[in-house]
């Protein structure tokens, strides 16, 4: 299991104009199965996401397309760890 955790390197007036892309990006890893939850940080300073992934390397090369980090705007720090527990109603996240 992996934290993405996205932080904006730009100004938001450099950042907002990239959000559709950005958005259509994130949708089509949610269609694969990576993503498993995401949302904006606040303040507004970049984002978190929740995903699955074979590997570290994996997901750092799927991050590389972010049309974010493409535009040079922002930049992600990956966490890999091991899930362990859930709250009730999350328990699929285990396997």
């Amino acid at each position: 299991m992996f934290l993405l955790v996205l932080t904006y390197s730009k100004p938001l007036e450099e950042v907002e104009p990239l959000m559709a892309a950005h958005m259509a990006w994130v949708d089509a890893q949610y269609q694969n199965g990576t993503f498993l939850a995401s949302g904006r940080r606040v303040p507004r300073t970049g984002g978190i996401i929740l995903a699955r992934a074979t590997d570290l390397g994996s997901l750092e090369a799927l991050a590389a397309t972010d049309p974010f980090l493409e535009a040079g705007v922002a930049q992600y720090d990956i966490i890999e760890f091991t899930l362990s527990r859930t709250a009730l109603g999350f328990e699929s996240l285990l396997s």
